[in-house]
C-alpha cells in the first residue's frame, strides 16, 4: 500500500509528500539519486547538476537533469513541488514563514525560468502543512508582516492570532506567476497518527526531530 501523497496538478511528473512513514526515492523514481540541501529558513535556492557529497545551505533545489530526485524536509512548514512538465525543470522548496516571506518560492520559480522553464507553464503543488486552525501566533510574529497580509490572519485569544500558511505560500506563488496551484490540505498538528508536527511534539513536550520528506524527480 503507497503511504504517500501526490498531487493531480504536477500530473506525471514522479513526486511524492510522505507521510511520519518516511519515503525513498526508489519509491519515487527507480534508481534516482536523491539530491537534498541544509535547509535553515532562507530564501536560497540552488541548482542540482548532479548529486553533491556535501550539502550545500538552501531552502530550495531545482533541476533539469533526468534520474535527480530532488528532496526537502518539513514538519509543519509548507513543502512545495513545482513542475514545468514541457520544459522539463522541476523545483522543490521548503517554504516555512520566514522563507515564505523573504521570497524563496519566488527564487524557486526564478531559478526554474534559468533552466528553460515558462513560469505561466509551470505547476505546484503544497503538501502536508500546519493548517490555520492549529497555527496559533502572537503580536511579534504578526508584526513580520504587511497590512496587505491581513487576510492571512483570523483573531484568535487576546493578543493572538490564526496564520494561514499554506494560503500565505499560494498568494507568494501566485505573484510570481503560478496559477496552477494544489493545496493538498492535509494539517500536520491534527493527525499524529500520521503526519510528524514539530509544533505539536514542543506542546506535549515530546521528541520534536522527526520530519516528512517530499520528493520530486524527472524520468529519464
Amino acid at each position: 500500500m503507497r503511504d504517500y501523497l501526490t498531487a493531480s496538478s504536477l500530473g506525471d511528473i514522479p513526486h511524492g509528500f510522505s507521510s511520519s512513514a518516511g519515503l525513498g526515492a526508489d519509491q519515487i523514481l527507480p534508481g534516482a539519486a536523491l539530491v537534498r540541501v541544509r535547509q535553515v529558513h532562507s530564501a536560497t535556492v540552488v541548482t542540482a547538476c548532479d548529486a553533491w557529497e556535501e550539502p550545500p545551505e538552501a531552502d530550495a533545489i531545482v533541476t533539469n537533469r533526468p534520474a535527480l530526485a530532488l528532496g526537502i524536509v518539513t514538519a509543519d512548514c509548507a513543502p512545495v513541488l513545482l513542475a514545468d512538465p514541457e520544459a522539463r525543470v522541476i523545483g522543490a522548496a521548503h517554504a516555512g514563514w520566514r522563507g515564505a516571506s523573504a521570497g524563496v518560492l519566488g527564487n524557486t520559480v526564478a531559478a526554474m525560468e534559468t533552466l528553460g522553464a515558462n513560469r505561466g507553464a509551470i505547476r505546484a503543488a503544497i503538501g502536508p502543512t500546519i493548517a490555520q486552525a492549529s497555527y496559533e501566533v502572537d503580536a511579534a510574529f504578526r508584526d513580520h508582516f504587511t497590512p496587505a497580509d491581513a487576510r492571512f490572519f483570523t483573531p484568535g485569544r487576546a493578543g493572538h492570532w490564526q496564520f494561514n500558511l499554506p494560503a500565505y505560500a499560494a498568494q507568494r506563488l501566485r505573484e510570481a506567476g503560478v496559477t496552477r496551484i494544489a493545496d493538498m490540505r492535509q494539517d500536520t498538528y491534527t493527525q499524529p497518527e500520521r503526519f510528524h508536527s514539530y509544533r505539536r511534539a514542543g506542546h506535549r513536550g515530546e521528541e520534536t526531530a522527526g520530519r516528512q520528506l517530499s520528493i520530486i524527480a524527472l524520468g529519464r
